[in-house]
C-alpha cells in the first residue's frame, strides 16, 4: 500500500522546509519501509541547503535516524517487519571491493559522491503534488516513512531507545571511529580536534576512549568548551585569542606538533591547518568535515613529504551494517554516553527552528 504522511520537503536551495503531505510507494524487491521514530539534524543537511553539497531538488533530507520497520519487499531476509533499525546512509552491500576488503567501508552502493538522489534501481519512492521527490544519501529520514535498500538498514537492540540511539547513525559513529578506527589513537598520545559540534565532540570521546593523554579541542566558539572538557577534552584552544596562526600554538603547546589531528568543519582553510598541526615526520591527520563543493586546496607539499600522514573517513571508517548493532550494543552497556550531545529536542513540524539552532551554534 502507498502511504500517506509528513515529511519536510526542501523544494529549492536557501529556503525553508515546507511540511507536506507526501506519498511513500510501498517497498520493492529487497528494500525496508521504515517508520521514522526520531533524527537528528546534521551539518551536511544543512551544506544541501547551501549548496556546499550539491543534490538535486525536490529533496526530503535527513540521514541520522532510527525508526521501525513497517514493512519489507521481496527477498529482504535481515530484517521484519516490528524490528527496530537505524538507516545507513552508508551502505554494506557485502559485494563491492570495499565492502571485501577489510580495511574498506564506502560502499560502491552509497549516493555519497554519485548525488544522484535515487534508489539503486534509479527511482524514488516520494511524490509530493504529483512530483517526484528525491531521496538523500539513500535514507531520507525527515519524514515520517521512508523507503530504504536492504543494504542500507541495521537491525538493533529492541530495547534500545530511538531517540538517543540515532546518533549512531551518523554524528557519534562518525567522529568515534574517525578517533578509533581511522586514525587509530593510541594510548598515551596527543590529539588535537577542530570544530566542537556533535562530531567533533564524538572524536574527543573516542581519543579519549583510545587511552590519548592530551586532547586539544579548537573552536572559535568558546561555548563549546565546557561540554568538550566534560567528554575528555585536557585543553580547549579559541584561535581568535592569538595573533598567529592556530597550527603555530599548536605547535608550541605541545613541543613540535600532535600526534593526530581532526578537521571536524567541512573547511578547506581549517583541514590545512590541522596538517599542519600534528607532528611532522609521524603525526596523522584525519578529515572527517565534508568539504565543500567546487573549492580545492593548495598546500606546501613538503608537509607530507617529511611524513606526514593525510587521511580522509567517512562514517569513521565503520563497516555499516557489522558496526551499528555493535555500537548500540555498546551504548546499552554503557560503554560510551550519547546525552551530552542533544542539546534540544523539538517536535519534528519545528525542523526550521532546529536548524536556526545549529546555523546559531546553539
Amino acid at each position: 500500500q502507498v502511504i500517506k504522511c509528513k515529511a519536510a520537503v526542501l523544494w529549492e536551495a536557501n529556503k525553508p522546509f515546507s511540511i507536506e503531505e507526501v506519498e511513500v510507494a510501498p517497498p520493492k524487491e529487497h528494500e525496508v519501509r521504515i517508520k521514522i521514530m526520531a533524527t537528528g539534524i546534521c551539518r551536511s543537511d544543512d551544506h544541501v541547503i547551501t549548496g556546499a553539497l550539491v543534490m538535486p531538488f525536490p529533496i526530503i533530507l535527513g540521514h541520522e535516524a532510527a525508526g521501525v520497520v513497517e514493512s519489507v519487499g521481496q527477498g529482504v531476509t535481515s530484517v521484519k517487519p516490528g524490528d527496530k533499525v537505524i538507516p545507513l546512509f552508508v551502505p554494506q552491500c557485502g559485494e563491492c571491493r570495499s565492502c571485501l576488503n577489510t580495511k574498506g567501508n564506502l560502499c560502491s552502493k552509497t549516493d555519497l559522491g554519485t548525488s544522484a538522489g535515487l534508489m539503486p534501481d534509479g527511482t524514488t519512492r516520494f511524490t509530493c503534488k504529483g512530483k517526484a521527490i528525491y531521496h538523500f544519501l539513500g535514507t531520507s529520514t525527515f519524514t515520517e516513512y521512508t523507503v530504504v535498500h536492504e543494504s542500507a538498514v541495521a537491525k538493533i537492540d529492541s530495547a534500545a531507545p530511538l531517540e538517543k540511539v540515532c546518533l549512531i547513525g551518523c554524528g557519534f559513529s562518525t567522529g568515534y571511529g574517525a578517533a578509533l578506527q581511522t586514525a587509530k589513537v593510541e594510548p598515551g598520545s596527543t590529539c588535537a580536534v577542530f570544530g566542537l559540534g556533535g562530531v567533533g565532540l564524538s572524536v574527543v570521546m573516542g581519543c579519549k576512549a583510545a587511552g590519548a593523554s592530551r586532547i586539544i579541542a579548537v573552536d572559535i566558539n568558546s561555548d563549546k568548551f565546557a561540554k568538550a572538557k566534560q567528554l575528555g577534552a585536557t585543553d580547549c584552544v579559541n584561535p581568535k585569542d592569538f595573533n598567529k596562526p592556530i597550527h603555530e600554538v599548536l605547535m608550541e603547546m605541545t613541543g613540535g606538533g600532535v600526534d593526530y589531528s581532526f578537521e571536524v568543519i567541512g573547511r578547506t582553510d581549517t583541514m590545512t591547518a590541522a596538517l599542519a598541526s600534528c607532528q611532522y615526520n609521524y603525526g596523522v591527520s584525519v578529515i572527517v568535515g565534508v568539504p565543500p563543493a567546487a573549492q580545492k586546496i593548495t598546500f606546501d607539499p613538503m608537509l607530507l613529504f617529511t611524513g606526514r600522514n593525510w587521511k580522509g573517513s567517512v562514517f569513521g571508517g565503520w563497516k555499516s551494517k557489522d558496526a551499528v548493532p555493535k555500537l548500540v550494543a555498546d551504548y546499552m552497556k554503557k560503554t560510551f554516553v550519547l546525552d551530552p550531545l542533544i542539546t534540544h529536542t523539538l517536535p519534528w513540524t519545528k525542523i526550521n527552528e532546529g536548524f536556526d539552532l545549529l546555523r546559531t551554534g546553539k
